[in-house]
Parts: structure tokens; sequence; C-alpha cells
């Protein structure tokens, strides 16, 4: 599947509501991604269209495709956040950060951050 940031911010989104409360409703993805809830309609729309997302009306819920794609996503923002980190990067701005890098990181690129935050590398090797 090509990547699509927007897709990904929902999934994500959803994901994480779904982990915090039983139901996933729209009001609540339009006010933790900061958009209006005609917006998250549209999106939801698409997300179902993908099979990414089902709705009962008023819940959203991850599909199992939908739930593996979020949970990878999750994971891109998890890791870079803690390279980031380990760099030396302050907690809020490795937040944002990963938040933007976790849709264009390369797969080669992420396995490699990923390794290094799992081997706890503290220090970047020095050239």
């Amino acid at each position: 599947m090509k990547r699509n940031q927007s897709a990904e911010d929902y999934l994500e989104c959803i994901l994480l509501l779904s982990r915090e409360t039983q139901f996933v409703h729209r009001v609540d993805v339009a006010r933790k991604i900061g958009v209006s809830q005609p917006a998250v309609q549209k999106a939801v729309k698409i997300l179902q269209t993908d099979g990414l997302v089902d709705c009962d009306g008023m819940h959203i819920y991850l599909t199992q495709k939908g739930a593996e794609y979020a949970k990878e996503v999750y994971e891109r923002h998890c890791i870079i956040t803690e390279f980031l980190k380990m760099l030396g990067v302050d907690a809020a701005d490795a937040e944002r950060d990963a938040c933007e890098m976790e849709h264009v990181v390369s797969p080669s690129t992420f396995s490699a951050m990923k390794k290094f935050v799992k081997n706890g590398i503290k220090q970047p090797r020095r050239f």
C-alpha cells in the first residue's frame, strides 16, 4: 500500500483512541488531530473504501488490515522518537519531529534506526 500521511495520521489516532476507550467517535478523532468533524467524515469514508476501518454509524473501528497498518505507523513513530531522544534531542522536539519523519523515512533507514534503538546504543559513532 502506498503511504499517505493523512491516512496514517488518522489510523494512528484511531488506534491510540481505541486503546483509551471502548468506542472511538468522530468528534474524538477531530479533537485529537485538530480538524473539523466533516474532515474526519471524509477521511473515514476513504479509509472504509480502502478496507482500513469500519463504522456502525456512531463508532469507528479498525479492521484487521487497518490495525496492522496503524501499529506499523505507531511503531515507526515510537522508534523514531526514541532514536532522536538518544541523539540528545529534547522529548518535545523528538515527538514533533517523529510525527513528520514517520511518514517519509525509508524502510532501510527505519530498520537502521530500530536496530540502533533496540541495541541501546547511547552515543552515535564519531567519524
